[in-house]
Order: C-alpha cells, then sequence, then structure tokens
C-alpha cells in the first residue's frame, strides 16, 4: 500500500480521485469509487491512512462540508479528478471556566496534549536523519520507496493530530506551542519528501 500511494503522489493518474491534505500541503490518491458510492467509502480509506477514528476529520468540497457519509458522491457533485480538502475535527471545547484558575488548568492540559504529540514526532527524527544521510552520499542498501512512504504517513498522522487541537483564542501559551509543534513537524516532512524527490530524480527506477 505504502509503495503505490508515494508512486501515486509523485505521478497522480487522470483516473484518479485526487485528495488534498491542506494542513501538510501534500497530495495523495484514491482510486475513484464510482459516483453512486457513499461517502463513507473515502471516509473509511481516509481513516486507514492516517489511523486515525472516521469522525476525527472533516471532508470538504467547494467550501461545503460532507457530512452525510450515507449520500452518493454524485450528490456532492465529486467527479474524477475532484480535489476535496480534509481537515482535523474541531475538539470540543471544555466547559466555561469558572475561574482564572479553571481556564489556566485547561489550557495546561492541552499543551500537555500539544507536547506528548510533539515527543512522538520526535521519536521519528533520528529515523528521519538516518534516512537522509543514508541519501547523501547514497548508502550502499540506500532507504527505499517503502522506507519514505512509511515515515511520510507517520508524519501526515501527526501533523493531522495536531490540527485538531484548537485552543481557545485566549490561550496564548498553547497556541504558540501548537504553531511551533507544527512547524516542526512541517518541516521534519519537507526535508524528507525533498531529499527523497533529489534522489529519486537522479536515480530513476530501472
Amino acid at each position: 500500500m505504502h509503495a503505490k500511494w508515494l508512486k501515486e503522489r509523485q505521478a497522480i493518474s487522470l483516473s484518479q480521485f485526487i485528495l488534498l491534505l491542506t494542513l501538510s500541503r501534500h497530495r495523495f490518491a484514491l482510486d475513484w469509487p464510482g459516483q453512486n458510492a457513499p461517502l463513507s467509502v473515502i471516509r473509511t480509506r481516509l481513516a486507514e491512512l492516517t489511523h486515525l477514528p472516521s469522525n476525527a476529520f472533516k471532508i470538504i468540497h467547494a467550501g461545503a462540508v460532507m457530512k452525510d457519509d450515507s449520500a452518493p458522491l454524485s450528490t456532492y457533485s465529486l467527479t474524477p479528478h475532484s480535489t476535496v480538502v480534509v481537515v482535523g475535527q474541531d475538539n470540543p471545547l471544555p466547559p466555561p471556566p469558572s475561574s482564572s484558575t479553571t481556564s489556566s488548568s485547561n489550557e495546561q492540559l492541552t499543551v500537555a496534549q500539544i507536547q506528548s504529540e510533539l515527543a512522538s514526532v520526535r521519536k521519528l527524527a533520528p529515523d528521519v536523519h538516518a534516512f537522509l544521510a543514508a541519501l547523501n552520499p547514497p548508502a550502499e542498501s540506500p532507504p527505499t520507496t517503502q522506507d519514505h512512504a512509511r515515515l511520510g504517513e507517520l508524519l501526515l498522522q501527526h501533523l493531522l493530530r495536531l490540527d485538531a487541537i484548537d485552543p481557545n483564542r485566549d490561550w496564548s501559551m498553547a497556541r504558540a506551542e501548537r504553531k511551533a509543534a507544527v512547524r516542526e513537524t512541517q518541516e521534519l516532512l519537507d526535508s524528507l519528501d525533498a531529499a527523497w524527490a533529489a534522489y529519486s530524480t537522479s536515480n530513476p527506477p530501472q
């Protein structure tokens, strides 16, 4: 699955249905299931790719959120070559705080959630750096398409989870933490994809 996904990201077939993950600025393709297929087919496939619950993200087309998973794709005017946007589902906000102490406590919980996600990203950093080092100059056994796809998918999953964290607008600390975590994760993903693209161009499959 990973190899196929990577290949489709690099050269998307005109017979495929394209989805765009806005938070990561990356495209990946799904086979077009037919206009009579329900939206749930797309949602299930996205859940499989991201390893997230199917209700953890919103699917948007032409600025409208597609909510009815039982409705056929034709209801939403989707056709092959359509582009839809996938964004994290906002987390329910905590109840209004009864005091500044409660508000601060809720913000700290959100900060802890962000930091936990970032810690998981940082555990991937050594693998990403080893991947980059093995490409330049190429090692005797350079990383494979599957290696790149695995790391790319894991980083995309973390970006989607970070995107789903929606701190209260008054929580400046939590918002700053989230922004920094997204930036750090995005930089890792960008360096991974840029290095792999350069390597693939210089070393095309035989």
